[in-house]
């Protein structure tokens, strides 16, 4: 009966292979999209739209042009204006989303991640998703080493992680301290 308990509940946990630092990036960013909308965080899925949208375009406009008679396509400057404005707005960003239903905030959260090559290190922010509103908040970042939350097999310590997300969440809708 502990055995079926056991198994059942390894079901369910994250595993990943701790050689690949895409697939690590990638379960830590899945969670924290997880805890974030536990939180009564809606997700912005319009960015995500544009980004569909332009890439539609840019696939349809590459196919016009494998087939035209010229030989590089004389749209490179509407190319390069699609990458710039998805290097320029989304950045690092996993997860947009409108402020919780309730909310005194009119803005939502940007959160974005980041964990360079070859590193352990993985660098979590959350900011306004409008920094020139006046209810926005200063970013926090949260930056710890993966062995803090991956067990030597592999497995995601969600408790862990959950505690340090919703902890840097917790910081960023503090109230602030009035400077006297």
């Amino acid at each position: 009966m502990q055995e079926k308990k056991a198994e059942t509940g390894n079901k369910n946990a994250k595993k990943t292979n701790l050689l690949d630092h895409s697939s690590i990036k990638h379960i830590l960013d899945e969670s924290v999209s997880e805890i974030i909308k536990s939180r009564g965080y809606v997700e912005d899925v319009r960015m995500s739209n544009v980004r569909l949208v332009i890439g539609t375009i840019i696939i349809v406009i590459a196919l016009v042009a494998q087939f035209y008679k010229k030989k590089f396509p004389e749209n490179r400057e509407f190319l390069i204006g699609c990458i710039l404005i998805i290097y320029t707005k989304e950045k690092n960003a996993i997860l947009f989303t409108y402020p919780p239903a309730g909310s005194v905030t009119s803005t939502g959260l940007v959160v974005s991640s980041k964990m360079p090559r070859f590193s352990d290190l993985y660098t979590l922010t959350i900011a306004s998703a409008d920094p020139k509103s006046i209810s926005s908040r200063k970013p926090v970042e949260l930056t710890k080493s993966v062995t803090q939350w991956f067990t030597k097999d592999g497995v995601l310590v969600e408790g862990l992680f959950w505690k340090d997300v919703e902890a840097l969440i917790n910081d960023y809708a503090a109230e602030p301290k009035k400077k006297k």
